[in-house]
């Protein structure tokens, strides 16, 4: 059966949305995962508990529960969100518990030393986090949050289970309609491309904050 291009036009709407999907939240989840990152190598001990019960709780549990939890349970206490905002704080979140531990262990993998001879030259604990210690772990970053992207982008297929007309629910529904299995190839040949450009982009990122140059 031949692929039509209003059938083409609905899974290019579906990619976009995972595209949205995964963008939003791995920035989110980078903004959450260094606050959480932060507060979890602190000193502060009421910031490290909540930090490492966070990165507990969002490791230690699917993300399909997560978004079941985020989408079904939450209106019973009076919070109601849209699908999109629910697949878009579930995939957040859950993406902040694991660069959280990323981005703590770049920043720890850094010679202490640099934070002494920061404190040395007059920087609060902060600047010398945000000015010099943090900086340098950029490069050892980037391989990891490339990886954990591509696995959010696969990963926002499950809030298909909250209606969300994504690509794989996209192609599913056509697949259902039609009979026709190609339309799960088309799917694929899309992840592929989106991983291949994630794959590209953050080597192009490393090759250039990267020390052998």
């Amino acid at each position: 059966m031949a692929v039509t291009q209003k059938q083409l036009l609905a899974i290019f709407e579906g990619a976009f949305i995972t595209l949205q999907l995964t963008i939003i939240a791995i920035i989110i989840g980078l903004i959450f995962g260094l606050f959480f990152a932060l507060a979890r190598i602190s000193k502060n001990k009421v910031l490290n508990t909540i930090s490492w019960t966070y990165i507990w709780v969002f490791r230690g549990t699917p993300l399909l529960l997560q978004i079941l939890v985020i989408y079904f349970t939450l209106p019973s206490i009076g919070i109601r969100l849209n699908a999109f905002m629910s697949g878009i704080i579930a995939l957040s979140l859950n993406s902040a518990a694991y660069l959280a531990e990323i981005i703590r262990a770049a920043i720890l993998s850094i010679d202490k030393g640099q934070m002494e001879a920061s404190k040395a030259l007059g920087f609060s604990y902060y600047q010398a986090m945000f000015k010099i210690i943090i900086p340098q772990s950029y490069r050892r970053l980037i391989p990891p949050v490339g990886n954990e992207a591509i696995m959010l982008l696969k990963d926002s297929s499950l809030v298909s289970t909250m209606g969300i007309t994504e690509l794989l629910r996209t192609s599913r529904i056509m697949v259902n309609s039609n009979g026709d299995s190609i339309y799960y190839a088309i799917a694929a040949v899309i992840y592929l491309f989106f991983t291949t450009i994630f794959t590209l982009i953050f080597q192009k990122l490393e090759a250039k904050y990267s020390v052998y140059e």
